[in-house]
This record gives C-alpha cells, sequence and structure tokens, in this order.
C-alpha cells in the first residue's frame, strides 16, 4: 500500500505528460500529408493510440493525484526517460513491421537521450516524416523534455522545481535565471528554439542543404544528438563550409544556455569569456585540434595538414562536445586520436549545455580541489578556498562531485564487463559504453562511425540503453531508486 501511495501520483502525472508529448506526432502527421509518404497512417494510428491509452491510465490513477514531493521528482524523470522511448517507439514499429522493439526502443532513447547512436540502415531511403520524428525527437531530448514539462506542470496542478532538480545536468542546480521555474525554463527554451532556427538557415541558405535536411541536422547539432538523415552521416556531403556551421553550433550548443541568455539579455558577450568553463572547453579543443591534425599528417593519415585539419576538426569537436556526427571513418586512424577523442567526450561540455558526460564545471572543481590538496600539504594551516567564475566552490558541492565521478566511473568498468561477458570484443565494449554514457554517439570496433550499433544482440543493445538513460539523468538520478532510504519513509 506503501508503494502504491508513492509511485501511482507519479503515474498519474506520467500519463498526462505523456498525452501532452504525444501531441508532437501531429508535426510529422502534417509532413506525412504534406509529402504523402508511407509513414502518414503509422503516425495516425500511433496517436490515436497513445491518447487512449493515456487517458485511461490518467483516469484509473485520477484519485491519488497529490503535490509532487522531493522523492516524487526522481521517480517522475526516471520514469519519464524509460517510458517516452516506449511511447516514441510505436510509430516506428508500426511503419517498419519487422522492427523489433529493442531496436525501436533503443533508437528512441538514443534520440531522447540525445546520444545519436542508431541501429537503422537505410535512411537515405526512409520517408521524410519518420526522419524529422526521429529528428524531432533529438531536439526534444536536448534541453531535456523534463524542462519542457515544467513548464507545463503547473496547468496540471504540480509544482515543477522537484522535477528541474531531478533532471538539471550539473551540480549546481538551485541557481536560476529568474525568480520563477517556468520563466526559467521559458527563457531556455527561447535561446535553444533561436539558435536552432538560425543554424537551420544558414545549412539551408549557405551550406545548400534541402529543407529537410537543414532543420533535422539543425535539430541533432543544437541538441548535441548527432542523428542525420543519411548513413553516411555529414560525409555524405562533403562540403567544408557545411562542417564549419556545425562546428560552429555544436559549440554553441556545448556551451551553458544560462550564459547565452545573460549575453544576449544583457547584451554582454563578455559572459562569454568570464566564463571559465567556456574558457577552458575553447583552450582543450582548439589544443588537441591542432595537435592532432599534426599527429595524423606525421603518421602519414594525410598528405598535408590543411585536410588533415579539416577532418580533425569537424570529427574532433563532434566528439568531443558529445554529437556524434561524422564526416569520416574515423575509427580507421590511428588508435590515438579516437581514443583521445573519446576521453574528451568525458569532460568538455559545459553544464547546463545539452552534451554529456562529467561536465567541464566537475572537471574544474576536481582539478583545482587537487591543486589545493597539494597546497595543504606544504602549508596545513593556510586556507585555500576552491574557486570557480570568482564563486567559492562549497565543501558539500566537491563532495557531490567526487561521489559522481566514482559512480560515474564504477558504472563505465560494471557495464563495459557486462558486455565483456556477452561476448563483445574489448575495444567495442569499452567504446560503446563511453559512448553511450557520455551521449556521444559512435564507438569504435564494431560499433565505430562506419557501422552501427544493429550488430549487437538484443542484450547488449538493452545494456547500451541503460547507459545512455544513466548518462542523460547523470547516474545520482537512477541509482538512487535502487537505495533502500530512498524508498523508507
Amino acid at each position: 500500500m506503501q508503494l502504491i501511495q508513492r509511485v501511482f501520483p507519479t503515474v498519474n502525472i506520467l500519463a498526462r505528460v505523456a498525452a501532452i508529448f504525444s501531441l508532437w506526432i501531429l508535426i510529422p502527421i502534417a509532413v506525412a500529408w504534406w509529402e504523402n509518404d508511407a509513414g502518414l497512417q503509422p503516425f495516425i494510428t500511433a496517436l490515436v493510440s497513445l491518447l487512449l491509452l493515456s487517458s485511461i491510465l490518467s483516469l484509473l490513477t485520477h484519485r491519488y493525484k497529490r503535490e509532487m514531493k522531493s522523492r516524487d521528482g526522481f521517480i517522475l524523470v526516471v520514469g519519464l526517460w524509460t517510458t517516452l522511448p516506449a511511447v516514441a517507439a510505436l510509430p516506428l514499429m508500426l511503419f517498419d513491421t519487422q522492427l523489433s522493439f529493442t531496436h525501436a526502443y533503443f533508437e528512441t532513447m538514443s534520440a531522447l537521450t540525445t546520444t545519436g547512436a542508431t541501429v537503422l540502415t537505410g535512411l537515405d531511403q526512409l520517408p521524410a516524416s519518420i526522419n524529422l520524428w526521429r529528428h524531432l525527437l533529438n531536439w526534444l531530448g536536448g534541453m531535456g523534455i523534463i524542462v519542457l514539462a515544467v513548464a507545463i506542470l503547473p496547468m496540471l496542478g504540480v509544482g515543477g522545481m522537484q522535477l528541474f532538480k531531478a533532471e538539471t545536468p550539473g551540480p549546481i542546480k538551485d541557481s536560476k535565471l529568474t525568480p520563477r521555474i517556468r520563466e526559467t525554463a521559458r527563457n531556455l527554451w527561447v535561446v535553444y528554439a533561436s539558435l536552432t532556427l538560425i543554424c537551420a538557415l544558414l545549412l539551408k541558405f549557405v551550406g545548400g542543404m534541402s529543407w529537410l535536411d537543414a532543420v533535422c541536422h539543425a535539430f541533432a547539432t543544437m541538441c548535441l544528438g548527432g542523428f542525420s538523415t543519411h548513413d553516411a552521416s555529414v560525409g555524405f556531403f562533403n562540403s567544408p563550409i557545411i562542417e564549419a556551421i556545425l562546428i560552429v553550433f555544436m559549440l554553441l550548443a556545448a556551451t551553458n544556455f544560462a550564459t547565452h541568455y545573460l549575453a544576449l539579455t544583457g547584451r554582454k558577450f563578455s559572459s562569454y569569456w568570464k566564463d571559465s568553463e567556456f574558457k577552458a572547453m575553447i583552450l582543450i579543443i582548439v589544443i588537441t585540434t591542432l595537435g592532432s591534425a599534426a599527429y595524423l599528417v606525421w603518421q602519414k593519415t594525410y598528405g598535408d595538414y590543411l585536410t588533415s585539419l579539416r577532418h580533425v576538426a569537424f570529427n574532433l569537436v563532434s566528439i568531443a562536445t558529445d554529437t556524434g556526427f561524422a564526416s569520416i571513418d574515423f575509427g580507421q586512424w590511428p588508435i590515438f586520436v579516437p581514443l583521445l577523442m573519446l576521453f574528451l567526450s568525458c569532460i568538455t561540455a559545459c553544464s547546463g549545455s545539452t552534451g554529456g558526460g562529467i561536465k567541464m564545471i566537475r572537471t574544474l572543481i576536481m582539478l583545482r580541489e587537487s591543486k589545493r590538496q597539494m597546497s595543504t600539504l606544504i602549508h596545513p594551516n593556510a586556507v585555500h578556498p576552491l574557486r570557480v567564475n570568482g564563486m567559492v566552490i562549497p565543501g558539500n558541492i566537491v563532495f557531490a562531485v567526487m561521489g559522481f565521478i566514482f559512480l560515474y566511473c564504477m558504472s563505465i568498468v560494471g557495464l563495459t564487463f557486462i558486455l565483456l561477458i556477452s561476448g563483445l570484443d574489448f575495444l567495442s565494449s569499452f567504446t560503446a559504453i563511453i559512448a553511450c554514457i557520455n551521449n556521444a554517439g559512435p564507438g569504435l570496433g564494431v560499433v565505430g562511425p562506419a557501422s552501427n550499433y544493429g550488430v549487437l544482440n538484443d542484450f547488449q543493445i538493452w545494456v547500451c540503453s541503460f547507459a545512455m538513460l544513466l548518462g542523460r539523468l547523470e547516474v545520482f538520478s537512477v541509482l538512487i531508486l535502487f537505495t533502500r532510504v530512498f524508498w523508507k519513509s
């Protein structure tokens, strides 16, 4: 009975949010009708089915409706990120009856978590509505479907702060751009949508893409999702101009959106250079790009530096920012560079961005804490406050960051061993988990950029799906549900 009292109120909210989420299907329905493609009937059937199912579930749990408590936020976050992929998978399964639930769920989990890993082939031949649906899911997952839900939860009679804290990336979750949580969510989405529109227009009118390609790749870029409408990804276009546009917007998407908002509203672009995270991200990417390009020329992978720089710049930025685009099969490069790129995917993206991994803010905190500990060894009585962006970081945040990094590393180790036990080779196992938990997309080996995750068996695909969930919700929000203390009164 206690479990029912705790879970059913969340199920009621989940049903209502799922109903609202399913209305996004109207967009691919409109595209399918306009293009007269094969996705029209599957999308209509999916929309009707999902609205009916969510309405029934909402009515059955209506009497358990109440105001959310702190713990409910975690249940709802994990519930949404595990059930919405199943909801989103229905149109894919209705369109392709040969597509198993495992593969369809992986595809939509990858989309909503902005991982960009795919099990599908023949993307070039997919109906426009199906491709748009994949990228729309990517885009919605970017800023967080939860942040979007926060803006509408008050209409459902539910406060949003607990939800926002449970889902929002980064170690400092109590800072708000505006006093009201709905206004904060709305402001972030305005910045997100505006940058997406600018990116799409540039890809269309400067890069020469079709409207479908421009919109889909703008969605995938700003969410750092990495989905493409072509099997060859960005390599299909073979265009330095397109690659340059995408590099700029991938870096913008990997920057804290609060920084964008403050810079745009205050018209003070110095906000970027006052942001330690942003400066560290740019510095690391520039140095590793220039060095890696030189290394590939030295290894005779490319004959000249400019060609090497072009390919390294795009693919390194793509993986380092956890996007997952590829313009070339970088799995064929000397192993040092691809592994360096995957390492960067762990640390490069800023907090408050659409990227995954440890995040740059945690990297800076741990780097400065290490320096502080060494100073303490020399001067044990001195006071050395830890500062980031001019602010003193409290000890509880430092300990929280340590705990997160420990669980993050142990999750990678544990899930890698599980894939090894399942029969997958080490390189593929390790890089698949790294790519999935960082929401970065392609790994190396059999899951490299020239292949996809469709080569894995069902068990391995579910392990990778779980890794994506862990990465998107930053480990704590998922693992806390498996602790005894969470379920105690």
